[in-house]
């Protein structure tokens, strides 16, 4: 084998501001991102802590490719205890710190204690050198972007930046972990279950990573490995490339079927799809600029939308599906120009866009402030990173502002906000948001399918979660749309060993296992895996038919493993 998997792995403990460099376990030798993070917390962290204290592990583990030059392969988890949930989550980024922490050698950073000091912020640094924990108080408080500036003026520009923003400062539980892209921008989040304020709990303000001028891993099988990957990008960029205008393009499809939730998920379809439509960003191309990009080194997939301003300057990237349905068409806000405000506004403080989104039309529906009111809707998040009363109840996500508000509709599971595809027209995927151990997370198992028989419901959902987790243990984007197949052919050459496409799907189950494992020591039960009573009760659609009627017994066929693995094996991530 050339240089194969790398071998090291970061400790650090926050009680005592060390970090350490110890040989990585030849256990985990196959694992990576998610299921490596799984597998860590299992192992190493005890259910039932307090995910704000200092039992808590905080993960940061780059897929088994990245760093490769396998295409759009650099993705990068973040795990711990949620303070959201109360159960085991991880959240995937893009931008280039996976990439970075693969060249250095690092398969993870595993990060333990907390200072007893709450005030004092401290930094990471990871570079040819070594590891070391530095002071960070000079960046305390400050939003993502002036803190990446900031870091830019001491380190060089070939480092890629983790950081979080005053809500994981605050530890707030719909905190976010920013990661930089190819330009230095903090706009890859690792957005959900509330991770940031895990790592603000720590201390930690600041993961620095550079891997200077370092080529990428090198294969085993260097030959039929690059051959591979070239012709792999030939084939995909030859495709339909359903990406190409980025996942905002899909919301005119969206609602269409149903699943563009408008005014706190009362109904399925926004009277302002026009306005809020992918098309709209792509047409300000032409007179601002902008335009799409990769948000990692080596994508081929450029799903990101690069937004710009009326005068031509820099806004954000990318503005999502998912941000234009939470915080667009879910508030009532109808433009997407108040929306791509919003989404700046999220990445500079620090937020989940879903759960933020989420929140401001709980807000809304129990009459705090008036469905549409963009500017209220912004004055909030100012309100969030300053920590105000409402700031905090809102930044701190659905079931708190909720409850503050004493409000019935609170569409969540397991505390996490439900997203934009709403599991009524798309049953199979609410069994995926109920069995999740993550609760309510798209990225778990996708299934845009509102045509599948009600007995296909549950395979279906567990097929698409296996082959998700997979996924995002590997380091691929799952828009990339890898098979478990074509993921096994990849570490097959990648190791110099034989990994066969039923090692990989036994990975994504054995991931599976481990979450629900976990949470079933953080005491959740069945009574769980459910969806709140609006979704069952309140429909969408003609006459308000479409929702939430899959039984029981059906959702728990969920978590009994039965998949055809002829087809798992063809399935794609995402579904």
């Amino acid at each position: 084998m050339a240089d194969g998997l790398a071998d090291k792995m970061i400790r650090v403990d926050m009680t005592t501001q060390t970090a350490s460099v110890e040989p990585f376990p030849a256990k985990w030798r196959l694992l990576g991102g998610r299921a490596l993070s799984a597998r860590i917390l299992i192992e190493e962290c005890d259910p039932k802590c307090e995910p704000l204290g200092a039992g808590n592990v905080l993960v940061m583990a780059p897929g088994v490719m990245s760093g490769t030059s396998a295409p759009t392969s650099g993705r990068i988890s973040i795990g711990g205890k949620s303070p959201l949930t109360g159960g085991i989550k991880e959240a995937n980024a893009g931008g280039n710190p996976g990439q970075d922490l693969q060249k250095l050698g690092y398969r993870v950073i595993v990060v333990k204690g907390k200072p007893a000091d709450p005030k004092q912020r401290f930094g990471l640094e990871v570079d040819q050198s070594g590891v070391r924990i530095v002071a960070g108080d000079a960046y305390k408080g400050l939003w993502n972007y002036a803190a990446c500036e900031k870091l830019y003026e001491k380190y060089p520009q070939t480092a890629s930046f983790i950081t979080i923003g005053p809500a994981g400062e605050m530890q707030l539980s719909g905190a976010s972990v920013a990661c930089t892209d190819e330009k230095g921008r903090p706009a890859r989040h690792a957005a959900r279950g509330g991770l940031g304020a895990v790592m603000g709990s720590k201390g930690l303000k600041f993961v620095a990573v550079d891997a200077g001028k370092l080529s990428i891993r090198q294969p085993a099988v260097r030959k039929e490995f690059f051959a591979y990957a070239k012709d792999y990008t030939k084939a995909y960029q030859a495709g339909p490339q359903m990406f190409k205008t980025g996942t905002a393009s899909v919301v005119f499809i969206a609602n269409m079927l149903n699943t563009f939730p408008y005014k706190n998920r009362t109904e399925g379809q926004s009277p302002d799809v026009e306005t809020l439509r992918g098309e709209r960003i792509v047409e300000s191309f032409a007179t601002r600029g902008g335009g799409m990009h990769n948000c990692m080194s080596g994508c081929i997939v450029q799903c990101s939308n690069v937004v710009h301003d009326k005068d031509g300057n820099y806004k954000t990237s990318a503005l999502e599906f998912e941000t234009l349905t939470m915080l667009g068409a879910n508030c009532g806000i109808a433009s997407w120009e108040d929306v791509a405000d919003l989404d700046r506004l999220c990445d500079e403080v620090g937020l989940d866009t879903i759960e933020t989104g989420a929140a401001i039309a709980i807000f809304m529906d129990s009459g705090g402030m008036e469905f549409g009111d963009a500017a209220g809707a912004k004055r909030i998040l100012h309100e969030i990173a300053s920590g105000t009363e409402l700031g905090k109840a809102i930044g701190n996500g659905a079931v708190s502002i909720g409850k503050k508000r004493k409000h019935a509709r609170i569409p969540v599971v397991k505390g996490q906000a439900i997203p934009a595809w709403d599991p009524r027209p798309l049953k199979a995927t609410g069994i995926t948001y109920a069995t999740s151990a993550m609760g309510a997370d798209h990225t778990a198992g996708l299934i845009v399918n509102p045509g599948l028989p009600p007995e296909q419901f549950a395979q279906a959902s567990q097929e698409s979660q296996i082959a998700n987790a997979a996924c995002d243990s590997s380091g691929f984007c799952q828009f990339l749309q890898p098979t478990i197949e074509e993921i096994a052919k990849y570490y097959t050459m990648f190791v110099g060993e034989d990994v066969t496409r039923e090692q990989i799907a036994d990975m994504g189950w054995q991931c599976l296992l481990d979450e629900w494992k976990f949470n079933d020591g953080a005491g959740f039960t069945k009574a769980d895996d459910d969806l709140p009573a609006c979704m069952k009760e309140e429909g969408v659609g003609p006459n308000h038919a479409m929702k939430f009627d899959v039984s029981a017994e059906v959702i728990a066929a969920a978590k009994r493993r039965f998949a055809s693995r002829e087809e798992l094996f063809k399935l794609k991530a995402t579904g």
